[in-house]
């Protein structure tokens, strides 16, 4: 009868435990990323010498699930805010290259994280999303570095754009030689809000 006891208590206290673990695993989580604490940094590579520079974030917002990994929302950055310190290659830059009159916005559409974010502490993932730039939609997977402290959220990305295989102009000249991949090192900032579904 002792035994029968305890294994119901137990049963019980799991099934009391799982009934309040199932609304912390259904959480939509929110983050939205603060443009003032955001650096876009793009590296281009030549034969003769190396081009440093950066854009700005408009605005970031992205919503996921931590069970599931399915995530939405939209970062996006000011093409026309693109500098890298030479006023007569940047005008280059957003006339022939990047043609920012006509298309305004670099954006990034996350469609899933892999990996599992660690609601406090550091994690790494995977996030496939659509990048679209020059007008152009690319599917990609960028690798992330995620820190949670409270409510706070920051994350650090490094990764390649093949830019001139996407379709845009080659810079190269006679005597310079342009690299056919820029890359892009973002750090973000931003808070998270969890709402709770049941």
């Amino acid at each position: 009868m002792r035994k029968y006891l305890r294994h119901s208590l137990t049963l019980s206290v799991a099934l009391l435990a799982l009934q309040f673990a199932i609304p912390a695993f259904a959480q939509q989580t929110t983050l939205e990323l603060d443009p003032a604490r955001t650096a876009v940094h793009f590296t281009l590579r030549t034969n003769l010498h190396t081009v440093h520079g950066t854009f700005r974030l408009k605005s970031g917002k992205v919503s996921f699930d931590p069970l599931t990994g399915k995530a939405s929302g939209l970062l996006l950055v000011d093409a026309a805010s693109g500098e890298s310190g030479n006023g007569g290659r940047d005008a280059k830059m957003h006339r022939e290259i990047l043609e920012s009159q006509t298309y305004p916005e670099i954006t990034f559409a996350p469609h899933e994280v892999k990996g599992g974010i660690e609601m406090q502490g550091d994690s790494q993932v995977q996030v496939t999303g659509m990048f679209t730039l020059h007008g152009r939609d690319h599917e990609m997977v960028i690798p992330v570095d995620v820190r949670i402290s409270g409510s706070e959220l920051t994350l650090d990305a490094n990764f390649g754009i093949p830019y001139i295989s996407w379709g845009l102009k080659n810079p190269s000249t006679f005597i310079l030689r342009a690299s056919d991949t820029v890359q892009l090192s973002v750090h973000a900032s931003g808070q998270l809000t969890r709402d709770v579904t049941n």
